[in-house]
């Protein structure tokens, strides 16, 4: 009688330990992991230096319709046999400039192509960020459940380290066989392998975390209420196609092609430029002089062996594939959104599934434990059940999990999973600022202070 109620007393908290939710971790909340993510992106900093290089190609196509200044010094020696013609040395200096007076539309041009791809790769920068606060997302959610079944392991294989030691004493008693013990240990042998590898999916997610957020993770809470996302699929695929970062690269991707397809036509038309220069030359046969030269130039491509023409046609090739790739970019978007939406919905059932599966495992466990208290049940039974609780308890987890990681899957699918939208209420890195600091190519003294503090903020925000 005694290790009949022994065994109903061990059994009994089993179902506690596995009926009741797992006591939640406290310390870091998702959005510490979010924040940390954002914070310590190497992504993120590349991608970052890649937008100033692109910011960069504005400057250079302002730069390219200003004057061009350049110094020139020379010196020739001149040896000659004839004795009319003495040998001489010239040293000659020269100040000479030159600007495009009219390009017919062409720098222009370049400026708003370069224009169009700072906008572009402002948004390829938005997609990055979407990746890795959804990495770190799945990192925090991966690092939860592995903790939660490291648990439930732990419980199990305490659990059933008391039943074996409750099927031995009622071998003693005569009331199993051997054969009750033999299971009994063989389950907690099972028990302790499972143990051994979760501990080791422990340790896996807590690498993926690190690399997710630049730190190791110390206590985890459990996430926060799932984030809000559209009513219906068609309000998702709407909201998708107006403001998924890719969506909007794409379109300014064509813009710059429509721009450079506009500029390579425009070559046919040539160039007004306008030079100046001023010298001094010492030495010579006629003695030291200065000159000083001005003048206009027009000059336009009459033939350049079939260049110009290829030029063009390749110019266009490549608008109408940034278009094409634009309505590509639609399409595979709303997909996108589409299989999301129907993963959360997914998610959404496997919960309510594995809920029942929990209600009915605990049931069962419940019973199988009283019937095995009568006698009606033997010492394998009641483990299996045991078993069955344990693996349905690891379900639910894995669907809770699921449940979060397709929700913002599909923010991400409609381009909102972003610092800004989240909410973290944390400074966000300002592309502006370092775009303004370089757009008008800045070569004076307070433009050149201004950059430099720009350049100096720039850090990990």
């Amino acid at each position: 009688m005694k290790s009949i109620l022994k065994t109903t007393m061990l059994a009994a908290s089993f179902s506690v330990a596995l009926g009741g939710s797992i006591a939640p971790l406290q310390a870091q909340s998702l959005a510490d992991t979010l924040i940390a993510a954002y914070r310590n992106s190497n992504l993120l900093e590349q991608n970052r230096a890649l937008l100033r290089a692109a910011d960069e190609d504005v400057a250079v196509a302002v730069a390219s319709l200003r004057p061009v200044v350049n110094f020139v010094t020379e010196a020739q020696q001149r040896i000659t046999n004839n004795p009319a013609q003495p040998d001489s040395l010239t040293l000659g200096f020269n100040l000479a400039a030159e600007v495009t007076l009219i390009d017919f539309g062409r720098g222009r041009l370049a400026q708003e192509a370069a224009k169009a791809q700072v906008l572009a790769t402002r948004q390829a920068l938005v997609s990055v960020e979407q990746g890795v606060l959804l990495d770190a997302i799945a990192a925090h959610l991966d690092m939860r459940t592995t903790a939660e079944a490291v648990a439930l392991q732990q419980t199990t294989q305490r659990v059933i380290t008391q039943e074996l030691s409750a099927a031995r004493e009622r071998f003693e008693l005569g009331e199993v066989t051997r054969t009750d013990v033999a299971l009994a240990e063989a389950r907690l042998a099972a028990a302790r392998s499972s143990l051994a590898a979760a501990e080791g999916d422990l340790a896996v997610a807590r690498e993926a975390y690190k690399l997710a957020t630049g730190i190791y993770p110390d206590q985890l809470r459990a996430p926060p209420a799932l984030p809000r996302t559209a009513v219906n699929l068609q309000t998702a695929q709407d909201i998708a196609r107006r403001t998924h970062p890719s969506v909007l690269e794409a379109q300014h991707n064509v813009a710059a092609a429509e721009f450079n397809a506009e500029r390579v036509a425009a070559q046919r038309h040539g160039s007004v430029t306008g030079s100046a220069s001023i010298g001094r030359q010492f030495g010579g046969a006629a003695g030291d002089t200065t000159s000083a030269n001005a003048g206009v130039r027009y000059a336009r491509p009459i033939y350049q062996g079939g260049q110009l023409s290829a030029l063009s046609r390749q110019a266009i090739a490549r608008r109408d594939a940034a278009r094409s790739g634009l309505h590509q970019t639609v399409a595979q978007v709303v997909q996108n959104v589409a299989v999301a939406w129907a993963n959360v919905d997914v998610a959404s059932a496997r919960i309510a599934a594995s809920q029942q599966q929990v209600r009915a495992s605990q049931t069962a466990f419940e019973g199988t434990r009283e019937e095995a208290r009568l006698g009606a049940r033997t010492t394998l039974d009641v483990l299996n059940a045991e078993t069955d609780l344990l693996n349905a308890r690891t379900q639910l987890l894995q669907a809770q999990a699921g449940q979060q990681i397709a929700t913002y899957n599909l923010l991400a699918a409609m381009g909102l999973l972003t610092v800004d939208h989240l909410g973290l209420g944390i400074p966000t890195y300002d592309a502006e600022a370092y775009f303004n600091a370089v757009r008008n190519a800045p070569v004076s003294s307070p433009q050149g202070e201004a950059l430099d503090r720009v350049l100096q903020s720039i850090g990990r925000q």
